[in-house]
């Protein structure tokens, strides 16, 4: 759990230790794979699923408001190659003042 919080506070030193267990419990498996762990902020597939899973269902965001948060996430970690899913997912529910939702 500490490699994800300390990932997180490089982008929001204030993070949430609970929000970020709250993300960590809701990827469960997924972030046991490489590939899965990590959201590719070039792909369009990516992102719609992005917006269309964590978005939607975990965070309760429109279409409209998940891709203008997505895209600002986009832009934050831009230069980042290898974009943690937890730290993406997490700047995500901040850009979009939904980090209550996670608990």
């Amino acid at each position: 759990m500490s490699e994800y919080l300390a990932d997180v506070r490089k982008y929001a030193p204030q993070a949430s230790e609970a929000a970020v267990n709250a993300i960590v419990k809701y990827c469960g498996i997924a972030l046991r794979n490489a590939d899965s762990s990590l959201v590719s902020g070039t792909d369009p597939k990516e992102l719609a699923t992005v917006r269309d899973g964590f978005a939607a269902k975990k965070l309760g965001l429109s279409a409209e408001a998940a891709d203008a948060g997505i895209a600002r996430v986009v832009e934050k970690m831009k230069g980042v190659n290898r974009k943690s899913r937890v730290t993406f997912y997490y700047l995500l529910a901040e850009a979009t003042g939904s980090l209550s939702k996670l608990g």
